[in-house]
C-alpha cells in the first residue's frame, strides 16, 4: 500500500489556495485598472512582490488561463436564467439578455481583457453558446424540424449580443440598457422565427412556450 506524504498534500492544498487568492487579487486589479492591468498591478493588489507571484505560476499566460477559468465560473453562475430558461419566447429572451447585459455592464473591464483571448483558455462565450445550442437543437428536434441549424443560430447569436453590447460600452448614452435589452430581443426572436417559419411552425412570441419534451410529448 503505498503511504500518502502529508506534507506533500498539505502543500499542495496551500497552492492551490495561494493561486486562487492571487486571481481573486487580478480580478480587483482589472476592475481597477481596466483590461491593459499589468502584472506588477496585480502583484501590488495581491500584496506581494512580481517574483513571489511567479511562484505560483509558471508564467504570465498561466495566470491569464487562471483568471479566464474564475471567470467561466463567475458568469456560469451568474447567467443562472440561461441555463433553465421558462417562459414566453419573448420573455425567455429578454431574462437572457437582461442578465447577460447586467454582467457586461458590472464586468466592463473583465470583459474586455478576456475578449483579447486566452492562449489555451476556457472559452466563455464557447460555452454559452454550446449550451444554447443544444437548447435550441431540443426544440427543433421537438417541433419535427432538422435541428441542424441550432449550432449556426447559437454561435451567431452570442457573437452579436456581445458585439452590439462591447459598441454600446464603447459609446454610452445612446441607447439605455432597457432600450438596449428590447432592440436585442426583437432581432434575435425575428431570427429564431425565420428559422421556425422555414419548418411551418409559427409560435406567438408572448405565449408560455413548453419545455422540448413536452412539445414532443404534445405532438406524439
Amino acid at each position: 500500500m503505498t503511504k500518502v506524504d502529508g506534507r506533500a498534500t498539505r502543500w499542495a492544498g496551500q497552492q492551490e489556495r495561494r493561486r486562487a487568492e492571487f486571481v481573486d487579487a487580478a480580478l480587483a486589479a482589472i476592475a481597477e485598472h481596466g483590461p491593459d492591468v499589468s502584472t506588477e498591478q496585480i502583484a501590488e493588489r495581491a500584496g506581494v512582490a512580481r517574483t513571489r507571484l511567479y511562484r505560483h505560476f509558471s508564467d504570465a499566460a498561466d495566470l491569464r488561463r487562471a483568471i479566464a477559468r474564475r471567470a467561466a465560473e463567475l458568469v456560469t453562475a451568474d447567467l443562472a436564467p440561461l441555463w433553465h430558461p421558462s417562459g414566453s419566447p419573448n420573455e425567455m429572451i429578454s431574462t437572457v439578455i437582461a442578465t447577460h447585459l447586467r454582467w457586461l455592464t458590472e464586468h466592463a473591464h473583465l470583459h474586455r481583457y478576456l475578449a483579447r483571448g486566452v492562449p489555451d483558455g476556457p472559452d466563455v462565450r464557447g460555452a454559452i453558446a454550446r449550451h444554447l445550442s443544444t437548447l435550441f437543437s431540443g426544440y427543433l428536434t421537438a417541433f419535427g424540424l432538422d435541428p441542424a441549424p441550432a449550432d449556426t443560430i447559437a454561435f451567431g447569436l452570442v457573437g452579436y449580443v456581445e458585439s452590439a453590447t462591447t459598441r454600446w460600452l464603447d459609446h454610452p448614452g445612446e441607447l439605455t440598457l432597457a432600450q438596449l435589452t428590447a432592440q436585442l430581443t426583437g432581432t434575435i426572436w425575428a431570427m429564431l422565427d425565420h428559422t421556425l417559419r422555414a419548418g411551418g411552425v409559427e409560435l406567438d412570441p408572448d405565449r408560455p412556450l413548453p419545455l422540448p419534451e413536452e412539445v414532443s410529448r404534445g405532438s406524439s
